[in-house]
């Protein structure tokens, strides 16, 4: 969850480093830090708490100097945010400094043997125990550096993403991954290190991906050598990333949320793109076709997935089961994985991860496998963990996300499991053609119709100023869209910091209701929709109770008008790609109510966007 950036080459790297920081950000911003070696081979460490600005503010007097650095910036998992617990860390002789992603759970075990053999610590940190653990095995065996991280490495158990670098030894940095995203920019004569690649794709399009337990060797003018942690040497190709840099600019938006609720047209159509044909009679998926029996056979699908990325799973729930006949459960990742689930050999697990690098996704992936199931990824981000770690897949190709509540990334989520969903219905022939063409000739409107409700921005932007004091929020959907109650509370929760719940609208008698007065706003999610009139009959229970009601409804739907206290309108569309618009006016509330609360939309308290650890 912490961002990492690295530079070894012929230009100064501290203004690389502190720009690859600003584009990290968005995976930790508690605490950020910058280790150098000038050409007196003095290895620098700075470090601030706080943001990456902060660093800066910092280190403006400082010898900054030096064409080989690394830097950090924190998510805080062991010891609070501040200045002795950000990354890099020192060992003990000041001769080494390291940062690190991921946790070492042994670290407690290995701390108490490095105290007892002399060393000392100035932080909370797993991560200091691990560069004390390094240079004391370097010291006992009078080894090098990469043979100390080697036999470290070995030791340690957990998730990690480091990279090293050693006070007189310029000419190289050593790098290192398990459970946890490494990617090395390959440049001429000069190397680059990012726990993704927006650091990188400003200096080089050309990457290697480490896999898990594999050391690297990063020298100027050399090729990478890499050596997995039991010595076996391996060899990567180049990859070309897709990623460009316009994706990591705000282009104009003051946050990078709200432009990204704004690209959805164009996402969605990326999306779409080379998988429904000119006609629009017909989707196919690859990694659908390419394993059609295992789709056409299977026993069930398990959804696994995580956050926002669960709610799209929910949603894929009702289009597997409805176009497929295929009994579908969609589980919590971190659950999944330690509660020894019954998987059969003819189950189909998918996977859903916008980053492919949640880490509790990844361990429930591993398990799948060892039970015999096909695994198949949804990921948006190419060459990242979960890709690398399926039997098969497709990418949403929504582009860079970068604001950490998930917007673009949830709609096209949706849209490949409605791809998904349609192209498995049609290899069985479980689905009418007609309705088939008909919900392909849709999901190619839904773009437009996104654009039509983005229009409601400026109507949205004046309602959350009356709700932006409200301390409690409730979202009502049925169907399609209780799973997008569940998201648009969320969403609230994220950014925000207004506790919010979503439920289905018919449980609001069995609980919720005890809630509802004149001070608590309920949204109901009140489209067209074969059960519109039991959400009638449920916005009116909410009425009889006083409750303030704000309706999402399809437009000239005058009934849901005279109800409502206040509403939104939105296109109307089939009932199955009904999330991909309801979804959008929700997304707009949450953000204008955080914008009204002047709180960091883009970097919420506590969050980080990509969930590498537990």
């Amino acid at each position: 969850m912490c961002g990492i950036v690295g530079y070894i080459g012929f230009r100064e790297a501290y203004p690389i480093l502190i720009k690859g920081l600003h584009r990290l950000e968005y995976r930790g911003y508690d605490s950020a830090g910058v280790a150098l070696i000038n050409k007196e081979d003095r290895l620098s460490v700075y470090k601030a708490k706080g943001r990456v600005q902060d660093l800066e503010e910092y280190a403006k007097d400082k010898d900054i100097t030096g064409t080989i650095g690394i830097a950090h910036t924190r998510w805080a998992t062991h010891g609070e945010p501040s200045n002795s617990n950000a990354h890099p860390h020192y060992s003990q002789s000041e001769s080494l400094a390291l940062i690190h992603n991921g946790i070492i759970e042994n670290y407690a075990v290995l701390k108490a043997q490095l105290i007892q053999n002399g060393y000392t610590f100035q932080s909370s940190t797993d991560t200091e125990v691990l560069v004390q653990l390094i240079e004391y095995i370097k010291k006992l065996n009078n080894c090098d550096l990469f043979s100390a991280v080697q036999i470290a490495l070995n030791q340690v158990v957990g998730a990690y993403a480091i990279a090293v670098i050693e006070k007189g030894k310029p000419e190289q940095i050593i790098a290192a991954r398990k459970s946890s995203p490494l990617v090395i920019g390959v440049g001429d004569g000069e190397f680059f290190i990012g726990s993704d690649a927006s650091p990188i794709i400003e200096y080089t399009n050309k990457v290697i991906y480490l896999d898990d337990e594999e050391i690297a060797i990063i020298k100027r003018n050399e090729e990478p050598k890499i050596v997995t942690i039991a010595n076996i040497e391996k060899t990567h190709e180049i990859k070309q990333l897709e990623m460009n840099l316009s994706q990591l600019e705000r282009g104009g938006y003051p946050h990078f949320m709200l432009k990204e609720i704004y690209e959805q047209p164009e996402t969605l159509k990326n999306c779409m793109s080379g998988r429904i044909n000119i006609e629009g009679t017909n989707v196919t998926l690859s990694g659908i076709i390419d394993h059609k029996e295992k789709f056409i056979n299977a026993r069930r699908i398990i959804i696994i997935a995580c956050g926002t990325s669960w709610h799209a799973g929910l949603i894929g729930e009702y289009l597997f089961e409805e176009f497929c006949r295929i009994p579908v459960e969609v589980e919590y990742a971190s659950e999944f994985r330690y509660r020894n689930p019954v998987i059969h050999p003819d189950d189909i697990v998918i996977a859903i991860s916008q980053s492919g690098e949640t880490a509790d996704s990844l361990a429930a992936i591993e398990l799948a496998r060892k039970a015999g199931a096909f695994v198949y990824g949804v990921c948006n981000v190419v060459g990242s963990s979960i890709p690398r770690n399926t039997d098969s897949g497709s990418y949403t190709h929504c582009g860079h996300e970068i604001g950490v509540a998930s917007t673009k990334a949830f709609t096209a989520q949706v849209t490949v499991l409605t791809m998904m969903a349609l192209t498995i219905a049609k290899e069985k022939g479980s689905i009418d053609n007609d309705k088939y063409i008909d919900t392909i000739k849709e999901l190619q409107l839904i773009p437009s119709k996104i654009e039509k409700a983005l229009a409601a921005n400026e109507k949205i932007k004046e309602l959350s100023k009356i709700f932006t004091y409200a301390q409690n929020f409730i979202y009502l959907g049925r169907g399609y869209n209780y799973p997008i109650a569940l998201e648009g509370a969320l969403k609230l929760k994220e950014i925000s910091y207004i506790h919010a719940e979503g439920y289905p609208a018919a449980e609001m008698k069995h609980g919720p209701i005890a809630l509802i007065d004149n001070e608590m706003p309920v949204v109901s999610i009140a489209t067209n929709s074969a059960i519109y009139e039991k959400v009638v009959s449920n916005i009116q229970e909410i009425k009889a109770r006083k409750g303030c009601v704000i309706a999402i409804i399809n437009e000239g739907d005058e009934t849901m008008k005279s109800m409502a206290d206040r509403y939104i309108e939105i296109p109307a569309t089939i009932e199955c790609l009904d999330p991909l618009l309801t979804a959008i006016p929700l997304q707009l509330l949450a953000y204008h109510i955080a914008v009204n609360k002047n709180r960091d939309v883009d970097m919420p308290r506590n969050l980080a966007k990509s969930v590498t650890v537990e």
